[in-house]
């Protein structure tokens, strides 16, 4: 069986914006970086702080996870191996143009921070503060503010749907909604 070429190669397209673009596009108003710093670009990303709040999981009644928050001080906050925190980003993040991927940075991950294990892809449409996943491998401090991440913005390819307004009004670190009892 011949599977037929596309009339237009994919690999002809633009893909993913290089820094210069993506400040053409912040100034725009096709991307949403606020507050934005120019000093944060990079290549092909944008580097991204985390917020000044985290969500601290316990084991609450019935032996179901619930979340503390826990403010992020001058002093930082000692992340503990094998727990699932949740933070947000410090920046407004978002384009209805362009769609998104969180990514943590690779100095951190070399130190033992995974960030956005299973939520990396933004939808385009919507603009917030994205709630991050953090895990550490050993014990590691880290502060409000610090940069720990990039995002990349991509060329959509086909019609955009309107259906990211529930991502919006994410602005603090946001809990699962997944409500089943196999996480005891």
């Amino acid at each position: 069986m011949t599977v037929p070429l596309r009339p237009e190669p994919i690999w002809d397209r633009e893909m993913i914006l290089t820094g210069s673009e993506i400040a053409a596009e912040h100034s725009a108003g096709r991307i949403t970086l606020n507050p934005y710093n120019a000093d944060q670009l990079n290549p092909n990303s944008y580097n991204y702080r985390l917020g000044n709040t985290l969500k601290v999981p316990h084991v609450g009644r019935g032996n179901k996870v619930e979340f503390e928050d826990q403010p992020l001080g001058e002093e930082g906050f000692v992340l503990q191996p094998r727990t699932v925190y949740l933070g947000a980003t410090f920046e407004l993040i978002g384009s209805n143009t362009y769609a998104m991927s969180l990514i943590g940075r690779s100095s951190l991950g070399r130190l033992g921070l995974f960030l956005q294990v299973s939520a990396d892809l933004g939808h385009t449409g919507s603009a917030h503060h994205w709630t991050l996943e953090l895990v550490a491998v050993k014990p590691l401090r880290i502060y409000p503010y610090m940069t720990v991440g990039q995002v990349t913005f991509w060329c959509n390819r086909g019609k955009i749907p309107k259906n990211a307004s529930f991502f919006a009004k994410q602005h603090l670190p946001t809990e699962s909604q997944f409500r089943a009892g196999w996480c005891q």
